[in-house]
């Protein structure tokens, strides 16, 4: 029983974070136009780490659209302004984009 209390403590360790941040992603309404693996109204997010993996800089510069929005990179669509989203959450958020593959 205590093995597989172990077990089940170690899984939920290593799978927090990514479920906390989606999570998140759903709590800030993100995932109404995005999704993790397929484009909506916005990008897929995986295309989004996939055009920024590798760049230091992408983590402000996505917190920074998720919280102002932004136009014209992936399309006409623009993104708007999240102002429910405080500076914390937009980088968790942006750095959970990018760690998906």
């Amino acid at each position: 029983m205590k093995r597989a209390l172990l077990i089940v403590a170690a899984a939920a360790a290593v799978a927090g974070p990514a479920l906390a941040d989606e999570a998140l992603a759903k709590a800030k309404n993100c995932m109404a136009c995005h999704a993790v693996d397929k484009k909506l109204v916005g990008p897929a997010y995986k295309d989004i780490a996939k055009k920024y993996a590798g760049d230091a800089k992408a983590v402000d510069m996505l917190a920074h659209k998720i919280q102002k929005g932004g136009a014209g990179v992936w399309g006409a669509v623009p993104m708007p302004a999240n102002p429910q989203v405080n500076d914390a959450e937009a980088k968790k958020l942006a750095a959970w984009v990018l760690s998906l593959k």
